[in-house]
């Protein structure tokens, strides 16, 4: 091993290795984005939501997401919630600011006397403003 030696001894091979360095690096970037965002891209509510062309999305500041499911099961954004404690959840929020929007979500299995129920707990709750969630359909 001559490590001073200035003079080259024929005509250099280009290199013929694939540097795998760089490929390596984007790969775990990629992961790491795919880690954070999966969680973010599902929802753990799966709902049947009713479909409409009229719908048009709301610009409301502050909202809160209130959800039934095809059982009547009562949920909190993604959280299952007693009727109980739906109401005192509510009433937090009215509290902090009384112009806050419901967002209703609902299935289309639902029965229409549990929604009217469910409303009823949201205006005891102490909000009034309601809207509800649907599904853009197909012209």
């Amino acid at each position: 091993m001559a490590f001073g030696r200035l003079e080259r001894g024929g005509a250099s091979q280009p290199m013929s290795d694939i540097n795998m360095t760089p490929l390596i690096d984007v790969m775990l970037v990629l992961l790491v984005i795919f880690i954070i965002t999966a969680p973010l891209m599902s929802s753990s509510l799966r709902l049947d939501l009713p479909k409409t062309a009229g719908a048009k999305p709301t610009d409301a500041p502050t909202f809160v997401t209130v959800a039934v499911n095809p059982q009547g099961q009562l949920f909190w954004g993604d959280e299952a919630v007693s009727g109980e404690q739906l109401k005192a959840r509510i009433r937090e929020s009215a509290q902090r600011n009384p112009a806050t929007e419901v967002q209703l979500r609902a299935d289309q299995q639902v029965p229409y006397g549990r929604i009217a129920e469910l409303i009823g707990l949201v205006q005891d709750g102490g909000l009034v403003r309601i809207g509800f969630v649907t599904e853009l359909a197909a012209r």
